[in-house]
């Protein structure tokens, strides 16, 4: 069964020894080098913020590198993904070291950084595969100019990057929703018979963000931070790039897309446009609902997971049509 679930290019009895290694050296890591973190300092201006005060941060750090040794042992590592991995492992760099800041970098420096690796997240992309995008749901394809599907392609890795990041504030929400989202992508890469290349990969970082959670539930020990969500994020967006049905990311990731993205818009149009919207709702929305709603931790991170999941049981049925 596990023979048909991967890729043909993979020993069953590895995979699964793999799966094992990642979540163990995860866990392991995790408990051995939690002590040599930066510590958190508190949000001043998010819900219970000052709560996190003390803990261990920046133990994205620990799965992300988990991961990657996981992939280079484990999986069968072609020069794109090679390239993944590389970019990977520099943007959880630059989270980290703003984890381990004094003084916390700026919005625009970790801006600029975001899309240096997102243009070439987009640049390998084009280089490896086509231009075809394929909507999957209604059974059609379009092809897009090469510059316009390296700019989208750029939109998408930033968006993705930006949106998990900035729906990291409650123990275990972004962890849970990212594993829900690229689980998603696993079972619609096995629908549609594509993504080979990254199928074994998403097993392998969903079990090192189970391996993190393991001590993340709530009430944590620890917090991934930039180091963690950013890392997250670009995964999303090149799992779900490798699907050839890029559109699908809205209703896959749909639940950190408004709960990260719609404090992005409202900061930027009151910004740059001195256009305010959601007046009454704080941003990120986790914080509206338990600040407002009066909703606790662990009913913010089940409730997000049980509307993510009926959102990828639709989209898994809508594949089967």
């Amino acid at each position: 069964m596990l023979h048909e679930l991967l890729s043909d290019s993979y020993d069953p009895l590895l995979a699964f020894v793999g799966i094992l290694f990642a979540f163990t050296v995860t866990v392991a890591a995790t408990a051995k080098l939690q002590g040599f973190l930066p510590k958190d300092a508190g949000r001043e201006y998010a819900h219970d913020g000052k709560l996190s005060a003390g803990k261990p941060r920046g133990a994205g750090i620990i799965f992300v590198l988990a991961f990657v040794a996981a992939a280079l042992l484990f999986s069968t590592i072609k020069a794109e993904i090679l390239i993944y991995l590389v970019l990977m492992v520099i943007c959880m760099m630059t989270g980290f070291l703003d984890d381990a800041s004094k003084i916390p970098w700026g919005e625009y420096k970790k801006g600029f950084l975001d899309l240096c690796v997102a243009a070439l997240v987009s640049m390998t992309f084009l280089k490896y595969n086509s231009n075809v995008i394929r909507l999957a749901l209604f059974d059609m394809e379009l092809t897009v100019p090469p510059v316009l599907f390296a700019i989208l392609a750029v939109i998408l890795v930033w968006g993705s990057v930006n949106v998990t990041n900035c729906a990291d504030g409650v123990d275990g929400l972004s962890g849970t929703l990212t594993i829900i989202s690229i689980m998603t992508i696993y079972i619609v890469d096995r629908l549609l018979g594509v993504g080979d290349d990254v199928t074994y990969l998403i097993l392998l970082f969903t079990v090192c963000i189970l391996g993190y959670l393991w001590y993340n539930a709530t009430p944590s020990r620890l917090m991934m931070g930039d180091a963690g969500s950013r890392s997250m994020g670009l995964f999303i967006s090149i799992a779900i790039l490798k699907t050839g049905s890029p559109l699908l990311y809205i209703p896959i990731a749909l639940v950190l897309i408004l709960d990260g993205g719609l404090g992005l818009l409202k900061v930027f149009l009151l910004r740059f446009l001195k256009i305010r919207i959601l007046k009454n709702t704080r941003t990120p929305l986790h914080d509206h609902v338990r600040k407002v709603w009066n909703w606790s931790n662990t009913q913010t991170v089940f409730r997000f997971a049980i509307i993510q999941i009926i959102l990828a049981v639709a989209v898994v049925y809508g594949l089967q049509l």
